[in-house]
């Protein structure tokens, strides 16, 4: 689902929400399941609360948007509810966050990936780089921490 300031997509995975919520609370998780190809490495711990840190190496040139070279982006962790909801803000220059939602169902998890740039100032709306990645990109996201939550033979 996409607004003007937000895009949303789900999934179901068979996997506990639990287990997937581990997975996003690793730095290397988000650079293994990152189908932009624009997450190089990342370092800092696992994520435990509100306010934690990490940096993702970045190089935007997989996407061949905006020519940075390679650059460090610092997330921080703004929502934080235990095998329910992590969300992170990648940048202290703008204002937009991406977050993952879990709800159990049945024998798996309907996994919500989305990106809102709602509060972002309107100056930089304006410019039209946002959303800074695509809908099919997030879902593209969710196919891969499928296949790589759910092993197959």
């Amino acid at each position: 689902m996409a607004s003007e300031e937000r895009i949303e997509v789900s999934r179901v995975i068979l996997a506990p929400a639990h287990q997937i919520f581990e997975f996003y609370c690793d730095p290397k998780g988000h650079v293994a399941i990152d189908s932009s190809g624009s997450l190089m490495s990342a370092s800092g711990e696992k994520v435990t609360t509100v306010g934690d840190t990490f940096v993702v190496h970045m190089d935007r040139e997989a996407i061949h948007d905006f020519d940075l070279g390679l650059y460090d982006m610092d997330i921080r962790i703004t929502v934080f509810e235990q095998d329910r909801l992590l969300e992170w803000r990648p940048s202290t220059r703008f204002d937009y966050v991406y977050g993952v939602r879990l709800e159990p169902v049945g024998g798996g998890t309907t996994v919500t990936s989305y990106c809102d740039w709602s509060m972002l100032d309107q100056e930089w709306k304006d410019t039209g780089i946002w959303p800074v990645i695509s809908e099919q990109t997030l879902r593209a996201t969710l196919g891969i921490l499928d296949r790589t939550i759910v092993p197959r033979t």
